[in-house]
């Protein structure tokens, strides 16, 4: 008995999505992406702009990135993905393409159709990666995981009421429910 063979897509297959598609790529499956609602891009422009904020007013070197942004975690031609906010503190790592290695902090926020994906696939692949900071912001709980994926523990749960630590920077804390009222 043969076992079924699926294709594995590469990069190539990513630039070759018709104008306007976007997917992920991870480890040679392709994973199409829903155009995100209107309350996804609240948040993240609200936590990209409190991050850019801060970096600018401590003049800081890391830089924050927003979605659409490709990120390269290894060399493999076959993992490709678009993170809804990226902050990259070595220079080195970017390019004119994008980000090649691990960001130092990734944020997702989850919408139905990215659920497993942002909760199980990815974190096992950013944590793989060596991406230092790990959130995952669920706007129908009203919750933020955030996994501190160097130290390879527990995830700390808060709330959007709830102040928390961006722990790759000393002193940014950032609370979701305040920016989200302006």
């Amino acid at each position: 008995m043969s076992l079924l063979k699926t294709k594995t897509y590469t990069i190539d297959d990513i630039y070759s999505l018709p104008e306007g598609e976007r997917a992920e790529l991870i480890a040679g499956r392709l994973y199409m992406m829903a155009p995100p609602s209107r309350i996804h891009q609240e948040i993240a422009g609200s936590i990209y702009s409190e991050i850019k904020q801060y970096i600018r007013n401590k003049k800081g070197i890391c830089k924050p990135y927003i979605a659409p942004f490709a990120v390269y975690l290894d060399e493999n031609d076959e993992t490709y993905v678009e993170p809804d906010i990226a902050v990259v503190c070595d220079k080195n790592k970017l390019n004119d393409k994008g980000c090649l290695g691990a960001p130092d902090l990734i944020i997702e926020i989850v919408s139905p159709s990215s659920k497993k994906l942002d909760y199980y696939t990815k974190l096992v692949l950013y944590r793989d990666a060596g991406v230092r900071e790990y959130w995952i912001v669920d706007p129908t709980r009203e919750t933020i995981l955030v996994y501190l994926l160097e130290q390879n523990e527990a995830p700390v749960i808060y709330r959007f009421t709830d102040m928390i630590r961006v722990n790759i920077f000393d002193d940014l804390n950032i609370m979701l429910e305040n920016l989200l009222e302006e």
